[in-house]
């Protein structure tokens, strides 16, 4: 199936999982061929909680997107996210033997390599290594050293680690619903190619993607991400916190939420009420439509605050010409950007995924979908970038290309295939 050009994303969120085929047509645009999606009921906070139950829900997606795209699915690029995702900055460097000859992809790779031998604390993993810029024999800022001739070579990295145990239960649901993981990927980093433009990651932009239990951030500024960080908290607080104050079930908290939810109480009427039927004969209920708003705001307030925070931690916020997207699921509430804009003072959009899409499937231009087409995308750039550094023939050098794309695949990825594709691996797990 990768082979073909086909990619699927595979999203493992808090409220749905979602499994979405594309693959690229002849106008350079990504088409989506078929997309499943599934309640999510063994996830917390963007971790699996419940093997089995993930499993399930994985098995129903995929179902679904292999009966809508009429492809056999086998390989998924997942997404990854939760509360232990942290990112810093790191520099490594290569002496080069040769002055004569020219920066290779190689030598990129074996930096990129170097970085995932880094000491971590104990549990946890780096799951991305991403150059920002180069450093050729002490000359700064090049971004593509590729073709220059030097002896010391740097690079500035933005390293993101997590937990080993949170990615290898995500692989264990994917291996258990009879899947095989291509790669793990920040689903940050996933939603900002579904979104953003070069023009913004140039100016400086924040993506923000509300989900069901996490909101995730990224920084980018100077077409560089510079950022990234996971806050625990997402739309499903906002429920609770709906089915707390007005003393109502969940779903029906829900789709309180959904249909007549507010950002900002004072955009809301004194006077509109909503009558939630009672439960088994009992009197129905009204709730102020003001209220509800009152609510939603509090908690939303608390989770932009805290973005705002991530947004001045991280020291670009100066320069971000381009202000802030809200993406996910969450940012389909009513009147969120004007909340955004009167706590950060930035200007403030919402990010459809259809900036890279061809025509048809519209279900997927939901910022809800962000994710699992930006996993799409980001796959589909992975596998060009293959087919392009793939040599004509199997000598050594292509042999040294394909160790150095396993190194980047990161320690997890080892301990995964001992795990799951070594003798009497059932009894490891």
């Amino acid at each position: 199936m990768e082979h073909s050009g086909i990619i699927v994303g595979l999203d493992i969120g808090t409220t749905k999982i979602a499994a979405i085929v594309g693959r690229r047509n002849e106008h350079g645009k990504v088409e989506i061929m078929g997309m499943g999606r599934s309640e999510s009921l063994g996830v917390m906070r963007g971790m699996v909680a419940n093997i089995e139950k993930t499993v399930t829900s994985i098995r129903e997606a995929v179902a679904e997107a292999e009966s809508k795209s009429g492809v056999e699915i086998k390989d998924v690029h997942v997404g990854i996210a939760g509360q232990h995702i942290k990112s810093m900055q790191h520099r490594g460097m290569i002496t080069r033997t040769s002055t004569q000859d020219e920066i290779s992809q190689r030598d990129i790779d074996a930096i990129i390599q170097d970085m995932y031998k880094l000491s971590m604390p104990p549990g946890e993993e780096i799951i991305h290594v991403i150059p920002q810029e180069y450093i050729v024999d002490n000359e700064q800022g090049i971004k593509e050293p590729i073709g220059m001739s030097g002896i010391r070579l740097e690079a500035n990295c933005h390293i993101i680690t997590g937990l080993i145990t949170a990615a290898n239960n995500i692989h264990k649901c994917v291996n258990k619903a009879g899947l095989n993981s291509v790669d793990l990927i920040l689903e940050p980093l996933a939603s900002a190619e579904a979104v953003l433009t070069d023009e913004e990651k140039e100016a400086g932009v924040v993506l923000v993607d509300i989900g069901g239990g996490t909101t995730d951030i990224a920084i980018f500024q100077d077409g560089i991400i510079r950022h990234t960080a996971v806050i625990p908290f997402g739309g499903n607080v906002i429920t609770d916190d709906i089915k707390e104050g007005c003393s109502i079930i969940r779903n029906q908290a829900e789709l309180l939420k959904t249909k007549f939810g507010s950002a900002l109480s004072r955009q809301m009427k004194d006077n509109e009420i909503v009558s939630i039927p009672g439960l088994r004969g009992r009197e129905p209920k009204e709730i102020s439509v003001k209220n509800l708003a009152s609510i939603i705001q509090a908690r939303m307030e608390e989770i932009i605050e805290s973005v705002y925070y991530e947004i001045k931690s991280s020291g670009f916020e100066k320069k971000l010409i381009a202000g802030i997207v809200i993406t996910g699921g969450g940012s389909q509430l009513r009147n969120i950007t004007q909340l955004v804009e009167y706590i950060t003072g930035m200007d403030t959009r919402i990010g459809y995924p259809n900036e890279h899409l061809g025509k048809g499937m519209d279900e997927v231009k939901s910022p809800m979908y962000a994710t699992g087409v930006g996993l799409v995308i980001k796959g589909l750039k992975d596998f060009e970038q293959q087919q392009r550094n793939k040599p004509v023939s199997l000598t050594d050098n292509s042999k040294q290309e394909a160790s150095s794309r396993e190194g980047r695949k990161g320690p997890w990825f080892n301990i995964f295939s001992k795990q799951f594709f070594g003798d009497d691996s059932d009894d490891r797990l």
